[in-house]
């Protein structure tokens, strides 16, 4: 999809974007406002009231509490978690040894509809736009006065977070004195070094000394922890996707991936740290659960085992979700507009496919091709739009537990890298 989706006149392609594009880039973050030619930011804020901001908080932290009791409820339940998460033996691994941790930076997307709230889901496993969240507020924020930054407090929340974390796991007085951070990442990629400058960042300013690197440059140290670039970190920020440290097949059942070999021995080496003490990795490999989509699958077709208050924010929230494989062929394809398709593991709108926007041949190659086992049907639900056809994708950061920030997308479909990320500013 291209930048054509969105209104020419949207202040991101006014003149004033250049002085705007300056002004992202100086912060430091980020260097390039640009995807493929195209503005991939908007000075025009999403304005929220007071009550408006307090709800989206709210729908984030329920969604939150939702997924945690989901997961409790999996982990020792090897029947069901065999039904709603197939995971292979590497990722079982991960949600065995995490013990049923999986959070500490997490995002909801939560969109505004004529009903209410809907979530799409939580991206608990390596959530992104922090820095665009972060920066784009602060430039919000001073460019009006009289409103609040939504995300204003989002950057000390994630440093606190990483505090906590370490003090609660790492039981090594040494450690403690060295202060080492380790930012794991796919080095091979570009799109999130922004983050990984904000994540490097805040680690330097509360006194840690950190090192980058991927999981190929891990090794176990004398000790039992962890040694990387003859440094040994005690904090392991890991932005390195849960489903890529495991084995890995396609979502569909015609593709073959070529890289399906779990990393198994940079995985053992930060499992068995974390087990002694030596490091905690933050966020948790639980989240091979959490991420994982058929998880909102569990919430609806087992709601009766979820604690009442649950029960009623997975019906308010999260649009009513089914595993791919209990749903009959027939209704799927006769009621494609109602419908949206998506994979375990996919991220940023990619394995999405939304029936009403899918020609009858596409839709009906897509069911035909669909892993069994890797799919959910998640019911569509018509957001929100202004005067333009424009909707707005907010993303709650929840940081242990807590909401913290809103970070704002625009698009006229359903949202993917091109869409244009705003200020979200908050009415006192």
């Amino acid at each position: 999809m291209t930048r054509t989706k969105v209104p020419a006149d949207d202040a991101a392609n006014s003149a004033d974007f250049a002085d705007f594009a300056r002004r992202i880039v100086d912060a430091g973050f980020i260097n390039d406002p640009w995807l493929d030619g195209a503005p991939r930011f908007s000075p025009t804020p999403a304005i929220l009231s007071a009550d408006e901001h307090r709800s989206l908080l709210s729908a984030g932290e329920d969604l939150a509490a939702v997924i945690d009791e989901a997961v409790q409820l999996l982990l020792d339940d090897d029947d069901q978690r065999a039904t709603y998460l197939p995971l292979l033996p590497t990722q079982q691994s991960m949600l065995k040894a995490s013990g049923g941790l999986w959070h500490g930076i997490a995002r909801a997307d939560v969109f505004v509809t004529d009903d209410g709230l809907q979530v799409t889901e939580l991206n608990s496993d390596t959530p992104t736009g922090e820095p665009e969240a972060i920066v784009l507020g602060a430039l919000g924020a001073a460019d009006h006065p009289d409103l609040d930054d939504a995300c204003a407090s989002l950057a000390p929340r994630i440093a606190a977070l990483w505090e906590t974390m370490h003090r609660s796991v790492v039981d090594d007085e040494d450690a403690h004195r060295r202060r080492v951070a380790a930012i794991i990442y796919p080095t091979e990629f570009t799109e999130d070094l922004s983050l990984v400058r904000l994540y490097r960042q805040l680690l330097e300013e509360s006194g840690w000394r950190v090192v980058l690197g991927s999981p190929f440059n891990l090794a176990a140290s004398a000790d039992g922890g962890v040694e990387i670039f003859g440094e040994r970190p005690s904090l392991i920020v890991r932005h390195y996707k849960t489903d890529w440290w495991g084995e890995r097949h396609s979502v569909w059942t015609d593709d073959v991936v070529a890289d399906a070999v779990p990393l198994t021995a940079p995985l053992s080496v930060l499992l068995s740290a974390q087990a002694r003490g030596k490091a905690v990795v933050v966020n948790p490999f639980g989240a091979v659960a959490s991420q994982n989509k058929r998880l909102m699958a569990f919430c609806w077709e087992r709601i009766h085992r979820f604690s009442t208050t649950s029960q009623q924010a997975i019906q308010r929230l999260i649009p009513y979700t089914a595993r791919l494989e209990s749903m009959h062929d027939v209704q799927l394809r006769a009621d494609k507009d109602r419908w949206v398709i998506k994979s375990d593991y996919g991220a940023e709108g990619d394995e999405v496919i939304i029936g009403r926007l899918t020609d009858e041949d596409a839709w009906h190659k897509t069911i035909a091709r669909a892993r069994r086992g890797s799919f959910i049907a998640q019911r569509y639900f018509q957001a929100r739009t202004d005067a333009r056809g424009i909707v707005q994708n907010h993303g709650v950061f929840v940081v242990g537990g807590e909401a913290c920030g809103v970070y704002t997308r625009r698009d006229a479909g359903h949202t993917d890298p091109s869409a244009l990320s705003v200020p979200t500013l908050v009415r006192r």
